[in-house]
């Protein structure tokens, strides 16, 4: 919260922080004359995923995907994946467009806007990677093990960052416009990660007590002797 509003006040007074911003251009074009053309490609690439199509689509279907997964669990409120999918997809440009048309901030290569623009503080793709990818991560790990969790939300974290750092090299935008979009994600992220926990608390049983739950619902099915609570144990 502190680090986007300290960009965004120096953003809004034309302040000295904006020299991160010639630094960084500057050391990229630096890497691109040396040599390093051969990333442009994937950067496009990276930079495309942060676009309305495919990171919408994904998300909404990933929350279908985690609501179905939710319900052959019989988690309670098992459909609440689809809402608060839609919801997300609802408020990035609700968030985005208004900062924008305040900020009117130009892009990198200083052209004006035109008058169907509305600026490119903070990163309007970036934010919408980082909110759908990420959204969609929440509801469907939810529904893994904790172990591909594990995995699961690093990757998803380093894939935000990845289509930041591609938006910074194909000079779509400039360095602050990014980290805004992160930290605007990041702070809808935290948000959509305390409500999740308190709509669909996660099931916390262990293996063993989810067996004997099962076992009790369904008469005449005996545990195999492994399962059997030992003498001493409890």
């Amino acid at each position: 919260m502190l680090l986007l509003a300290v960009t965004s006040w120096q953003v809004a007074a034309d302040g000295p922080l904006l020299g991160l911003d010639r630094w960084v251009r500057q050391g990229v074009a630096q890497l691109r004359a040396a040599g390093g053309t051969a990333l442009d490609r994937p950067a496009h690439l990276l930079a495309d995923l942060g676009g309305t199509v495919p990171a919408i689509p994904l998300l909404l279907g990933l929350g279908v995907l985690a609501a179905w997964r939710a319900r052959g669990r019989g988690a309670a409120r098992w459909w609440l994946p689809v809402p608060a999918a839609a919801l997300a997809a609802l408020l990035i440009p609700l968030l985005v467009v208004p900062a924008k048309a305040w900020f009117a901030r130009p892009g990198p290569l200083g052209e004006p806007m035109l008058p169907h623009e509305w600026g490119w503080y903070p990163s309007g793709h970036t934010t919408t990677a980082c909110v759908s990818y990420g959204v969609a991560a929440l509801l469907v790990g939810r529904t893994l093990a904790p172990a591909r969790r594990r995995w699961l939300y690093p990757a998803t974290a380093l894939l935000g960052s990845a289509v930041g750092w591609g938006l910074i090299w194909c000079d779509y935008h400039w360095f602050l416009d990014v980290l805004a979009g992160w930290c605007l994600a990041g702070l809808l992220l935290l948000g959509y990660t305390a409500l999740l926990d308190r709509l669909q608390p996660e099931d916390r049983q262990q293996p063993d007590d989810r067996l004997q739950h099962e076992d009790r619902q369904r008469p005449g099915v005996r545990r195999p002797p492994e399962h059997r609570q030992r003498p001493g144990t409890s």
